[in-house]
């Protein structure tokens, strides 16, 4: 299983600090070195835990993000792979996610209208595009130094066109999600339905 080291370069970024991990993949503080910015990079671990379907999902992740182009939701740079590992850079937040937040205690009215209204127009503008989120939670939701938010991992979405799926990659009625935020119809399979990115 590969894992990533501060200092180590993946073309032109170098990793500076790893800012998340989780059972398939990591999340590194980077620096991309043609354009002077800091990045973030989400790249797959290597190893028996990542099949062909992680990686396809991985890959549509990135292709799902390059078609949106919202100030709610964070912004894709690059894909590519180096060394026979994919990686997908994005934009760097650097406010800590939504569910850091509230591990503080919760927010004040005003921000939850304000917060939950930025979140609804993002995605909005995401099913306007044809992609269903299906994994909407206070992790998956950075905070920007103003507290302005916007969506990351789109490891789970479905991309529509018109009434039609294209690329599917779970069987019909396949729940998929992280239980505690699923919508009604995605506990009943419904994973197609706009409904399923309206969390409780």
């Amino acid at each position: 299983m590969r894992t990533g080291e501060a200092g180590e370069t993946l073309g032109r970024y170098r990793l500076v600090e790893r800012i998340g991990a989780g059972g398939m993949g990591e999340v590194w503080k980077a620096h991309d070195s043609n354009l002077d910015r800091t990045v973030a990079i989400k790249m797959l671990l290597g190893g028996a835990l990542v099949d062909e379907a992680s990686l396809e999902r991985f890959r549509r992740e990135a292709l799902t993000l390059s078609r949106l182009s919202h100030s709610g939701i964070a912004t894709v740079f690059d894909f590519d792979s180096e060394r026979g590992h994919d990686f997908l850079v994005m934009e760097f937040v650097p406010g800590g996610t939504l569910e850091s937040r509230l591990r503080r205690g919760p927010l004040p009215l005003d921000e939850v209208r304000s917060v939950g209204a930025a979140i609804a127009d993002a995605l909005e503008d995401a099913h306007r595009q044809g992609v269903l989120h299906r994994d909407l939670k206070p992790g998956n939701v950075a905070l920007t130094m103003e507290g302005r938010p916007k969506i990351l991992d789109f490891g789970l979405a479905l991309l529509l066109s018109g009434d039609a799926i294209t690329g599917r990659l779970t069987q019909a009625g396949t729940v998929m999600g992280s239980l505690a935020y699923m919508a009604p119809e995605q506990l009943a399979g419904e994973a197609e339905d706009p409904r399923t990115d309206v969390t409780r």
